[in-house]
């Protein structure tokens, strides 16, 4: 056992909700008889976890000081539906207090017996924690959490919002974030999570998961972006159930940090479902980006698209592994897979792992990666019309990635991403020129 696994399994919940004991014993059995990743575990081979293996952030967050923050880097328009967190602590005055009606959202310290059993019948079902080891410690730590639930029939015209915001300490320290989200038949809704830090290099490591549970013909469009400071850690999941002609559609950011991995699981389990994912990452410096879906088709007739694109810079790396597996009986599946890469550096790095696991004989399933640098004639181009060499790359770049993010449907959450990337850009930009 490594010192992490051994401090992390005596690290226990700060104040610990009894209705929630038998799910924090589970989490920590199971952590306890996992053992901790290494370079020769498949899921694990191309990322390292070194910065965790002293367990230095293995320490609970000081109470953060909300006097003089005001929500650093949020996402303007999404105010009316917001939950906001400092640290991993509910920050009420950063808060909505109102949610508009079909909408059931509270804290799991707050929650009724009622939302206390609800949420105990979701919880830990859609995720396999036997499979995915920090889900299992995520469990272990859970103390609090978001619970967000829209009644059948139910449109939700404004995002549920929850930005969870590091600040630094003096001390090390690790966040547990947990979110259950269960939309009844025939809802529709959009949750946005957004992870930012203020601008102070950070010394923080997240552990978030997020459940997803959509009932028949369900609509959930769904973001997460991951934004903080390069120097904060996170590993989280996405693990969703999609029944009969319910539709997921996600699209996930990272801009890059130390260690982010992500692990993305959807289920198939009732027919006429479909899942669409995009996702992009843009790791420079010495970043580490993770990616690994995995898409299961349990059931026939249900349909899968899914887009990742990254660009990898300076003594970046990036890892993508996407998998579908298509089962027995899921006969009239069509599913598709594009990993696309764009390395600007010769010491950047990218892993990618398209996987089609197919059992079933009546599919259309395709899936391909691509891995290029800049295209020498389209430099060539726009340099003969008077743009320079790095502002043509620059140009390049961006629009390598402008595809998806105009296709991103939330207009408040579309203009705020886009300038930010050009921003990255111009960053480079700017080096580049200094270091001539």
């Amino acid at each position: 056992m490594t010192v992490f696994s051994q401090k992390a399994s005596q690290l226990q919940p700060a104040t610990g909700l009894a209705w929630l004991e038998s799910l924090n014993r589970r989490g920590l059995e199971r952590w306890k008889v996992t053992p901790f990743p290494t370079r020769k575990t498949e899921n694990w081979k191309y990322t390292s976890l070194q910065s965790l293996e002293t367990g230095v952030y293995l320490h609970w967050p000081q109470s953060p000081a909300l006097t003089e923050l005001a929500a650093p880097d949020a996402i303007p328009g999404l105010e009316d539906c917001a939950l906001v967190f400092v640290n991993g602590v509910f920050s009420k005055e950063l808060s909505s207090s109102q949610w508009p009606e079909g909408l059931e959202c509270c804290l799991f310290s707050e929650a009724t017996e009622v939302q206390q059993q609800a949420i105990l019948e979701k919880l830990g079902t859609v995720v396999d924690s036997e499979l995915h080891l920090f889900a299992a410690l995520n469990e272990a730590w859970l103390q609090e959490g978001v619970y967000i639930h829209v009644a059948a029939n139910a449109v939700l015209r404004q995002p549920v919002y929850i930005h969870h915001i590091s600040t630094a300490q003096e001390e090390n320290f690790s966040v547990n974030q947990r979110v259950l989200v269960h939309l009844e038949s025939s809802a529709q809704a959009t949750v946005v999570e957004h992870f930012s830090s203020s601008l102070e290099v950070q010394n923080s490591f997240a552990n978030a998961l997020t459940e997803v549970q959509l009932d028949a013909n369900a609509r959930l469009t769904h973001y997460q972006l991951h934004l903080e400071e390069e120097h904060a850690l996170s590993i989280g999941g996405v693990h969703v159930n999609l029944e009969r002609d319910a539709t997921f559609n996600s699209f996930m950011m990272s801009m890059g940090s130390v260690l982010q991995r992500s692990d993305v699981v959807v289920n198939h389990r009732g027919e006429g479902a479909h899942c669409g994912i995009q996702g992009i990452y843009l790791p420079h410096n010495k970043h580490l980006v993770d990616f690994h879906t995995s898409i299961e088709h349990r059931v026939p007739n249900c349909t899968t698209h899914e887009v990742f694109r990254g660009i990898i810079g300076d003594s970046g790396k990036a890892v993508f592994n996407g998998r579908i597996h298509i089962h027995p009986d899921a006969q009239k599946t069509v599913a598709d897979l594009s990993n696309k890469n764009l390395l600007t550096s010769h010491d950047a790095e990218i892993d990618t792992k398209p996987e089609l696991e197919i059992y079933a004989d009546d599919v259309k399933c395709s899936h391909g990666a691509t891995i290029a640098q800049l295209d020498e004639k389209a430099l060539y181009y726009l340099q003969s019309r008077g743009v320079d060499r790095q502002q043509a790359e620059i140009m390049l770049s961006f629009g390598f990635i402008n595809e998806l993010l105009e296709q991103i449907p939330h207009v408040a959450v579309r203009d705020f991403l886009t300038p930010r990337v050009s921003t990255l850009f111009l960053k480079k930009f700017d080096r580049q020129r200094e270091a001539l």
